[in-house]
């Protein structure tokens, strides 16, 4: 008697395996987790070999291996998630490194600066490579900075990207050494200063930003406690408090606008700009400095402006000024603008509450 051994008690071999497998995870790749689950638990190893969870220090990566990276930023507009519509502004912000300043008395500062960097996005482009931002700007920081090298840095990541508008947006501290007003002392003044340049429809504009912090006595306190002290021999002190005006121009001509020349405009038109090194005979300067210059918002906001429409390196700009009252538990605050570039029909609404500069 002749006795055959069933087919299905053969061993399979290696190439029957391979093969079968590829048909499974053929199956698996148009079936979900739950459905391979269900087949048998043991099939999910099979579907999902297990991966190594060593890290491959001595791998490297050559130009053929790049070539099959997945890109999604640079996929065809079928995905595109969302509306299909132009995007003004897609790139980074606060990302920081070291940046060399030049300074009016001709010296160089390197101060960490925090960068916003943006490019338009066409309708029909899914995205942008954001790291590209980066690399540009990297390219461009051991060089002394200016409005020129950042048009450099904007050029570049402008023709890299493939958009027809850009901007960058630099913020940092500047320091500036100040004379005390009565004792000879000086100590660091620090302001909060931001470079941006905006490349929109093929024209360019340079801006300059500046907080500036000041003390502002009322001028209507002041009056009240003096009409005390007169009328009734009563001592009473005019409330007053710390103030903050933040000042964006628009940068026009061929000669420098130095961040030092700015701040000598602010300091012009509010002299009671907040100190630094303080003895007694310096705050008594103070007192007497304030009682000479008392001013509601209203005041500091043209103030500014005076000293602003008198120079002719400024075009647009816009002041925006907040008293932050020692008398209410609210603020007192003003916006005043000139020109169309900083005109506009809405203000954000936290725009006030970024005006707080503690120490």
């Amino acid at each position: 008697m002749n006795i055959q051994t069933p087919v299905a008690d053969r061993k399979p071999s290696r190439e029957e395996a391979e093969a079968a497998l590829a048909v499974l995870r053929r199956w698996a790749g148009r079936s979900s987790d739950a459905e391979i689950a269900t087949l048998d638990p043991a099939a999910t190893a099979l579907v999902y070999p297990e991966l190594s969870r060593a890290y491959p220090k001595q791998f490297r990566v050559d130009a053929a291996y790049k070539d099959t990276l997945p890109d999604l930023q640079n996929g065809p507009a079928s995905l595109i998630v969302g509306a299909n519509r132009l995007i003004q502004h897609v790139g980074i912000s606060n990302f920081r490194l070291p940046i060399r300043y030049h300074t009016r008395d001709n010296g160089d500062l390197m101060l960490e600066t925090s960068v916003t960097g943006t490019v338009s996005l066409e309708a029909e482009k899914k995205g942008i490579n954001m790291s590209r931002i980066m690399r540009s700007f990297y390219a461009h920081a051991e060089r002394c900075f200016s409005f020129e090298v950042i048009e450099h840095a904007l050029e570049d990541y402008k023709r890299d990207l493939d958009s027809f508008d850009a901007r960058i947006q630099m913020r940092f501290s500047f320091p500036v050494r100040v004379q005390s007003l009565r004792s000879g002392l000086s100590g660091w003044q620090y302001y909060d200063i931001a470079l941006e340049l905006v490349d929109k429809g093929g024209v360019r504009k340079k801006f300059l930003h500046l907080d500036y912090v000041y003390s502002s006595t009322c001028p209507c306190s002041l009056e009240l406690s003096e009409h005390a002290r007169r009328e009734r021999g009563q001592l009473a002190t005019p409330h007053s408090q710390r103030s903050v005006a933040r000042i964006s121009v628009e940068v026009v001509g061929k000669t420098c606008l130095w961040f030092e020349d700015l701040i000598d405009l602010a300091r012009a038109a509010v002299p009671t700009e907040t100190q630094v090194m303080v003895k007694r005979e310096d705050e008594q300067a103070f007192a007497e400095l304030n009682a000479a210059n008392p001013i509601f918002v209203e005041d500091a906001a043209r103030s500014f402006a005076a000293q602003l429409l008198a120079e002719p390196r400024i075009g647009d700009f816009r002041v925006v000024a907040s008293h932050q009252e020692s008398l209410h538990s609210h603020d007192a605050v003003s916006v005043l603008t000139e020109g169309p570039t900083f005109a506009a029909e809405s203000l954000d609404p936290r725009l006030f509450g970024t005006l707080f500069h503690v120490g």
